[in-house]
C-alpha cells in the first residue's frame, strides 16, 4: 500500500496543476482566445494557431523551450527557436513571400513605393518612444519595427543587434499585430477618410511585361543590396522567391518555395515564437512596454500612409483612393485586403485590391530597407 501510496503522491506532483502560477493560467487563457481568433473568426489562421499553440505548450510546460546545457538536452521548441536566433527562419519566409506575391501592381505604379515609405514612419516614432521609455539604442531599433508589422524583420533584426533576451515579446507583438490587421487598421483608415475618399475609383493598372517582371527582383537586388549589404539575408531571398516565381523555368522551385517549404517554416517559427511566451517571461513591464509601443507604431504607420494617400490624392486631383496608403505596412497581403475591403464597404463595386498590393510590397522592402539602415548606425555587419 506505501508503494501504492508514494506512486500517486508522484503522479500528483508530476501533473502541471501544482507547478502552474496564475500567470501560467492567464497566458493559457490568452492563449485559447488567439486560437478562438484564428479558428472561428478566420484571423490568419496559418499565424495564429502555431503561434497560439506554441503559448499553450510552454505555459503548461516550461521545459519545452529550455536552452541546451551540459548537463541536459535542450526542449523541443528550443531547436525551433535556435533557427529564429540563426535569422534562417525569417530569411526564408522572405524567400515564400517573395515566391508567392505579385510584384506587377508595384511595378506598373512606381509611385506606390512612397506609399510604402510613408508607412514606416510608424517604426520612427516607435524608435523614439522607446528610447524615451528607458530602452537602449539597439533595443530600441528592434522593438520599433514592430511598426511595420513585419514578423520576420523584427526577428531578423533582433537577432543582427544581439536583442535575443526581448526577441520573444517583440515577435509576438509583431506577428500579433500582423494577423489583427483586420481589426486595428479599419477604424484608423475611416477615421482619416470621407465617405467620398473611400468611393475613390482608380485606373486599372498597365499591363507589366515579362521583362519587366524578372529585371525587378534583379535590379531591386543589386541597388538595395550594394547600398546597404545586411539587407542581402532578407531582401535577397525575398527577390529570389519573385525571381522563381516570374523566371518561368523552375516551377518545381516556385512551388516548393511558396508551398511545402513555406508552410514548414511558418510551423517552426509560429510554434518556436508562441513558446517564448512563458509567464516568467511575457508577464512584465518591459514586455508591456513593448507591446504597448508596437501597437502605437503600427497605428501610426498605418495613419502615416493614409495621410501620404491623401495628399498624393490631392496631387493626383482624386486619382488616387487614399485607403490604399494604409496597404504600407509590410503585412502582406493581409493589409492590402484590408483595403480592398474597407473600400467596397462604401462601394462594393470598387476594386482595391492589386492596386493596395503596390505599397503593401513596397512596404516589405521598405521595412527591410530600415532594418538595413539601423544595422549600419550600429556598425552591425
Amino acid at each position: 500500500m506505501e508503494y501504492i501510496a508514494n506512486t500517486l503522491n508522484n503522479l500528483v506532483h508530476q501533473t502541471a496543476f501544482l507547478n502552474l502560477t496564475w500567470g501560467n493560467y492567464l497566458m493559457i487563457a490568452v492563449a485559447c482566445f488567439f486560437l478562438y481568433l484564428a479558428i472561428a473568426k478566420d484571423f490568419e489562421p496559418l499565424l495564429l494557431v502555431p503561434i497560439a499553440f506554441g503559448m499553450l505548450l510552454v505555459n503548461i510546460y516550461p521545459d519545452i523551450i529550455k536552452p541546451f546545457s551540459d548537463s541536459s538536452n535542450g526542449g523541443l521548441l528550443y531547436y525551433f527557436y535556435v533557427l529564429d536566433e540563426w535569422a534562417i527562419l525569417p530569411s526564408l519566409i522572405f524567400m515564400g513571400v517573395g515566391a508567392m506575391t505579385d510584384f506587377g501592381p508595384l511595378i506598373a505604379n512606381p509611385k506606390s513605393f512612397l506609399l510604402g515609405a510613408a508607412a514606416q514612419f510608424g517604426i520612427f516614432a516607435a524608435y523614439f518612444g522607446a528610447i524615451a521609455l528607458g530602452f537602449n539604442g539597439k533595443a530600441a531599433a528592434a522593438i520599433s519595427i514592430i511598426g511595420g508589422a513585419d514578423g520576420p524583420t523584427s526577428i531578423f533584426l533582433c537577432s543582427k543587434l544581439g536583442q535575443t533576451d526581448i526577441m520573444g515579446p517583440i515577435a509576438v507583438a509583431a506577428y500579433s499585430y500582423m494577423s489583427l490587421v483586420p481589426i486595428i487598421q479599419p477604424p484608423i483608415m475611416k477615421l482619416f477618410t470621407s465617405e467620398a475618399d473611400r468611393k475613390i475609383k482608380m485606373e486599372q493598372l498597365r499591363p507589366v511585361s515579362k521583362l519587366e517582371r524578372i529585371l525587378f527582383p534583379i535590379i531591386v537586388t543589386i541597388v538595395v543590396c550594394m547600398i546597404l549589404p545586411t539587407t542581402a539575408p532578407l531582401v535577397g531571398m525575398l527577390m529570389l522567391g519573385n525571381l522563381f516565381r516570374e523566371c518561368g523555368v523552375v516551377r518545381q522551385l516556385t512551388e516548393t518555395a511558396s508551398n511545402a517549404l513555406m508552410y514548414i517554416v511558418v510551423i517552426l517559427l509560429g510554434t518556436s515564437v508562441g513558446a517564448t511566451t512563458s509567464a516568467e517571461a511575457f508577464l512584465n513591464a518591459a514586455t508591456l512596454k513593448i507591446v504597448a509601443l508596437g501597437l502605437i507604431a503600427f497605428s501610426f504607420g498605418t495613419a502615416a500612409g493614409v495621410w501620404f494617400g491623401q495628399a498624393m490624392k490631392v496631387v493626383s486631383k482624386g486619382k488616387i483612393n487614399p485607403l490604399i496608403g494604409s496597404a504600407g505596412v509590410s503585412a502582406v497581403p493581409m493589409a492590402a485586403r484590408v483595403s480592398q475591403k474597407v473600400g467596397a464597404e462604401a462601394d462594393p463595386t470598387n476594386f482595391l485590391l492589386m492596386h493596395a498590393m503596390g505599397p503593401n510590397v513596397a512596404g516589405v522592402i521598405g521595412t527591410a530597407v530600415v532594418a538595413g539602415v539601423f544595422m549600419a548606425v550600429f556598425g552591425i555587419v
